[in-house]
């Protein structure tokens, strides 16, 4: 099992997918609740790496993953990845995985915006990338 992260100011996208890419939870947290919700995912699921973005707030960010580990008693590795152009390529997928429906499905979705935040489907991309599933 691994998870991805999406670090943010504000907001964090978070992942947790098996290796051959079921994911089984995904999420968009507020930052500052990353310590605990990375304490009980560590709990809930067999993880053996984290995955995370290298963004502007990566590197506070793996200070509070590395004291969740800590806390959790747990070996777990942390890999820095570049998260280059994943926004672009997030709201893509969302477009996706959510068609737009009614009026909306005349517009080009390059023109539209997704109604919610894709920092989990940033992370999703980032585990992906990291695995070579895509």
């Amino acid at each position: 099992m691994v998870m991805a992260i999406d670090p943010g100011r504000d907001k964090c996208g978070l992942v947790v997918m098996d290796k051959t890419g079921e994911i089984k939870l995904q999420n968009v947290i507020e930052t500052s609740t990353l310590k605990s919700a990375v304490l009980e995912i560590i709990n809930r699921f067999d993880l053996q790496l984290i995955i995370l973005g290298n963004g502007t707030t990566s590197g506070s960010a793996k200070k509070i993953i590395s004291a969740a580990i800590s806390a959790a008693n747990r070996d777990i590795k942390i890999e820095v990845v570049d998260e280059r152009h994943t926004t672009e390529e997030a709201r893509k997928l969302y477009w996706r995985k959510n068609p737009p429906t009614s009026w909306r499905r005349f517009l080009p979705t390059s023109m539209q915006v997704p109604p919610k935040p894709v920092d989990d489907i940033v992370a999703e991309i980032l585990a992906r990338r990291f695995l070579f599933l895509e």
